[in-house]
């Protein structure tokens, strides 16, 4: 059969909620303005201010690059959807959404396993804690996550980069999901779907597993500590990651886990943008507002700034 490959997509975003286009076009545009500034503002309290030099910072600072990268690659393509009731978006397009959609998500998996890693040298084993978390186990925690999702990436794009879509060029989302894209192909999809399934263990279940294993231990530690000041210390230093990983796992548990037939698009849409708007909007905030090391530097960073005006 003759077969013409597709140049475009067409996204339609919110289209079902079209009447309210204008105040969702506000809200999402809000919500993008200030992860943008909450992110930068991590990045570069933690690249000015010396008293934010530790490893907690430094992993959380990667982790507001992964949050800005992944606010900047969905929702400027979701506010022209919402606006003008749908938007295209080329097909090379398509598969580099995709692409950095993929390596963001990932890479928050790993960073996430990577700060309860550090939470755990830091309250299990304070004395050794600045020996083993050196300088330059700093660098491979942190390179290793984008060096392992910009590869994974790779390989998970490449084959739906190569899909015949033969039918219909219509994505029901605001952004392009695999799902929708194996939806539209009418090439043989059983090894991508196969590929997700193998690549749900080293990406989701390890790092997860990891996280629930190390927290163990920490409450343990945490537990066996006498006074309830030292207890309350110990844990208000990691309370602002769990609530971090909590709201990350969740909303990729509920999306990718749980069984999505019978779910409405709309309810499938609401579920997207909770990992992919409110999830970067709520780091930085959680963050800022439970630190008193960044709500300090913060301050420190204004009061310089409006002394230089």
């Amino acid at each position: 059969m003759n077969q013409t490959r597709l140049i475009e997509f067409i996204l339609l975003g919110f289209g079902n909620l079209h009447s309210f286009g204008i105040l969702l076009f506000i809200l999402f545009l809000i919500i993008f303005l200030i992860t943008v500034i909450g992110n930068l503002l991590i990045i570069i309290l933690f690249s000015t201010n010396v008293q934010l030099q530790s490893p907690m910072y430094y992993f959380l600072c990667h982790l507001s690059v992964s949050d800005f990268v992944i606010s900047s690659t969905i929702v400027p393509n979701m506010l022209v959807a919402i606006l003008l009731g749908r938007q295209l978006i080329t097909f090379v397009g398509c598969i580099t959404q995709l692409y950095f959609y993929s390596v963001t998500i990932d890479t928050e998996c790993f960073l996430l396993s990577v700060m309860s890693y550090d939470r755990y040298l830091a309250i299990c084993n304070p004395l050794r804690y600045h020996v083993i978390m050196d300088f330059k186990q700093q660098i491979n925690l942190s390179l290793w996550p984008w060096i392992l999702s910009l590869t994974l990436g790779i390989v998970g794009v490449l084959p739906i980069s190569n899909f015949n879509y033969c039918h219909e060029n219509i994505i029901d989302s605001f952004y392009c999901e695999v799902f929708p894209l194996q939806q539209l192909s009418c090439s043989d999809t059983s090894l991508t779907e196969l590929e997700a399934l193998v690549f749900s263990v080293p990406l989701f279940i390890l790092p997860c597993g990891f996280i629930i294993v190390t927290y163990v231990y920490i409450f343990h530690t945490i537990a066996k500590i006498p006074s309830t000041t030292g207890k309350h210390k110990a844990f208000s230093t990691c309370s602002s990651h769990l609530i971090v990983v909590g709201t990350f796992f969740g909303t990729l548990i509920v999306k990718y886990m749980i069984p999505s037939k019978g779910a409405s698009i709309l309810m499938n849409k609401i579920i997207s943008s909770l990992h992919t708007v409110f999830t970067p909007l709520f780091n930085p905030i959680i963050y800022s507002l439970r630190n008193q090391d960044i709500k300090m530097a913060l301050q420190k960073f204004l009061a310089n700034n409006r002394n230089f005006n």
